[in-house]
Parts: structure tokens; C-alpha cells; sequence
């Protein structure tokens, strides 16, 4: 669960005594083994009261680096760390939103605040959690600006005309990820229904069933260099195709597949390459799109594999050595008689745990190779393959 901070932690953290505290804390190792001597040294800085707000700070920031960049000196709570979008991600929704008024009604400690900061014409701020009102205070100050903040329930509007973000709580009552609409906090219907008339954009987790939220006119789910990080929920004018998928890198770049595309793609015969869609456009049943766009085949139309004879640009792509109908000795046998000894086994359609055979075929050698197994019509096939990166 993490530290729990209150408001006497932030006005200390935030305060020229706290800072100093938390740079002479910043180099700890914060190990199991070193965790006395850490202790310790916090104590010596930060005196008892909140020597354990600035070890959890510190913990935080270190694990804040892969997916907030930059944002070392910012103030987190665990759970708002686990929760908040990617700087990538939450760019490219700022993006979609440019140039209009965004009210942010559970802002937590200010990450896509900051982005639509960027962006929006005008950005204000909610949440009913006053330690991470305070938080998100500090950290946009950091930013550059500090927008209208204020503590309110989401489902009680305290703005008119802007548009509507949200991203809900998603863990349930045990403690437990929750994909349900009515798990989340708030509720997905309600805020739906709250905000029926305005511009509404919500974040999801990426597992959400689409059919239980028929109120989002584009589903849009994202992933951050291969990756899925989310789904996005969008109801209003700002939505789009009915099903987006959208892949971003990490080096900047972009680029979607929407269901108002073409979808004729073909059941073909294994040609020379296999490729995995990335798990935005499995996720957001755009599977077909993606292999007309490319020229590709289906092996199974059940199935994500896509074959052909020339792979996309920037996918993971497997060239294909041999393949045949999956018996685990004729693998093994496949295996040895190429020397195999580092084994990647990717599985879709099949019964089969990867570990669990990789252990029994007991690779031995020097050459890599990736093994798919996946179902032709009702038959599970093995493709040995080299992996690439088109």
C-alpha cells in the first residue's frame, strides 16, 4: 500500500528544511539489507515525524524515472505513481484536446494536468483527495504554472462548457485491479451520466469490456512502445472512428489504425514471415485492418498471427525457418538438430504454457530462435523463427 502521506508531509516535504532532506536522502541505496542505516539517516534530516515521507519519496521518484522522465523533483503518493498516465501517452491525448478549455475532475497529483497544460486553451483541476490537491499544487508549480485547483467530487460538477477528463480509481474494495465499469471510482455510468451533455474523455485500463460502456462513441486503446497502456473513452464531437488503436514510441513517433478502414484481408498459407500485431490493435479488434493496410493473410481467422511475404515497418516480424503441425518430440528434435539453446516460445489459440514446455524441451546450444505456436483451423502448429525488428 505504500507510505500514506497527509498534508503536515507535503508542507514539510515542499518546505526548505524538506528539500534539503530529500536531496541528503536521495543518494541512499534503500535496499532490505540497507534499510536500518536508511532509517536512520532520514531521521538525522527529517527528525521522526517525516523521516518516512521522505524515504517513500525517494523510493518514488527512482521508480517514477521510465515513466515520467523528468519529473524528478515531483511529489507522489504510490497508488497516484501506479496510476498516472505516461508523459508519451498523456501527450498524445493533450494533442487531441489542443486549443479548447479541459476540466481534469480527478487530477491526483497533476500528470496529465501538466500535459493538457501544454495543449488546452484553459485547464482546471479537481479531486476529493486533499493530500494529492497539494501535491498536484506543488508539482505544476514545478511545470511552469499552476492551474485553478479546487476539492471536489467528480460526479458534482464545478465547471461549465470545458471538456471533461477522467481517469477513475481501478481497484476494488480487496485491493484488487478492477475492469468492472461499476468498480471503478467513480463509477463509469455515472460520470457518463453526470457529464452527458459536455465533452467527455475517459481513461480505462486497456482490459475494459467495450460492450459495457456503450455510452463511448470511439474506443480508443494505446500502447507506449509495445506496451498497452490504456484504453481511452471518448463520447462527444472530439470522438472519432468507432475503434482506434494507437502505437507510440518513445522516440516520438505515432501512428493509428481505425475501423473505418478497409478490413479484406485474406486466410492464407504461412508465407515467409509471421507478425504479431502490436496488443493496441489486438485489443481494440482492429486485426484485420491492420493486415489489409500491409497486405497481409490471417493463418486462422480466429487468430492475431498475421503472415505474408514482406514484413510492416516498425513491428516486431519473425522470419520463418520451418513450421509444421506442433508434435513435441518433432520440436525437440527441430531444436537440437539446429543447435538451439536460447528459446523464445510465444503462444495464441493454444492450451500450452511456454515455460512449462520450454522446461521439458530442454534447449541446448548456441543458436536463438523464437518458437510460435498457434491453430490452423483446429490443428495447433510450431513455426521456428528469427525474430527481427523491421
Amino acid at each position: 500500500m505504500g507510505y500514506r502521506f497527509g498534508r503536515a508531509d507535503v508542507e514539510f516535504l515542499t518546505s526548505a528544511t524538506g528539500r534539503e532532506a530529500l536531496r541528503t536522502c536521495a543518494e541512499l541505496p534503500l535496499t532490505s539489507a540497507s534499510r536500518m542505516a536508511d532509517v536512520a539517516a532520514a531521521r538525522g534530516v527529517a527528525g521522526s515525524d517525516f523521516a518516512g515521507a521522505v524515504l517513500e519519496t525517494v523510493l518514488l521518484r527512482r521508480k517514477s524515472v521510465e515513466k515520467l522522465p523528468g519529473f524528478s523533483d515531483w511529489l507522489f503518493t504510490d497508488e497516484a505513481l501506479q496510476q498516472a498516465t505516461a508523459w508519451p501517452v498523456a501527450l498524445h491525448r493533450a494533442e487531441r484536446i489542443a486549443g479548447l478549455p479541459v476540466h481534469d475532475v480527478t487530477c491526483s497529483v497533476g500528470v496529465d494536468l501538466a500535459a493538457l497544460g501544454t495543449r488546452a486553451s484553459t485547464v482546471l483541476g479537481s479531486d476529493v483527495d486533499e493530500v494529492r490537491l497539494a501535491m498536484a499544487r506543488h508539482n505544476l508549480g514545478l511545470a511552469g504554472s499552476v492551474p485553478w485547483l479546487t476539492r471536489a467530487d467528480a460526479l458534482r460538477p464545478v465547471s461549465r462548457a470545458a471538456v471533461v477528463f477522467a481517469d477513475p480509481g481501478r481497484r476494488d474494495k480487496a485491493g484488487r485491479r478492477s475492469w468492472r465499469p461499476s468498480d471503478y471510482a467513480p463509477p463509469l455510468g455515472e460520470l457518463a451520466e453526470v457529464y452527458g451533455n459536455r465533452e467527455l474523455v475517459v481513461k480505462c485500463a486497456p482490459g475494459i469490456d467495450r460492450s459495457a460502456v456503450p455510452w463511448a462513441r470511439e474506443f480508443e486503446v494505446v500502447s507506449l512502445d509495445g506496451r498497452v497502456r490504456e484504453a481511452c473513452l471518448w463520447a462527444g464531437a472530439l470522438a472519432g472512428p468507432r475503434s482506434t488503436a494507437t502505437v507510440l514510441g518513445s522516440d516520438g513517433s505515432a501512428w493509428s489504425v481505425t475501423e473505418d478502414e478497409p478490413d479484406d484481408c485474406v486466410e492464407r498459407e504461412p508465407g515467409a514471415w509471421l507478425v504479431d500485431p502490436d496488443g493496441a490493435i489486438v485489443r481494440a479488434g482492429l486485426v484485420r485492418q491492420y493486415a489489409a493496410r500491409h497486405g497481409l493473410g490471417q493463418l486462422d481467422e480466429r487468430i492475431a498471427y498475421l503472415t505474408g511475404d514482406h514484413p510492416p515497418p516498425g513491428v516486431r516480424a519473425f522470419r520463418v525457418l520451418e513450421h509444421g503441425k506442433f508434435r513435441e518430440k518433432s520440436l525437440r528434435q527441430a531444436l537440437r538438430a539446429r543447435g538451439v539453446g536460447k528459446l523464445e516460445i510465444l503462444a495464441r489459440g493454444v492450451d500450452i504454457d511456454p515455460d512449462e514446455l520450454r522446461n521439458r524441451l530442454k534447449p541446448k546450444g548456441e543458436a536463438a530462435v523464437s518458437v510460435l505456436l498457434t491453430r490452423i483451423g483446429r490443428a495447433p502448429h510450431a513455426f521456428i523463427c528469427e525474430p527481427h525488428r523491421t
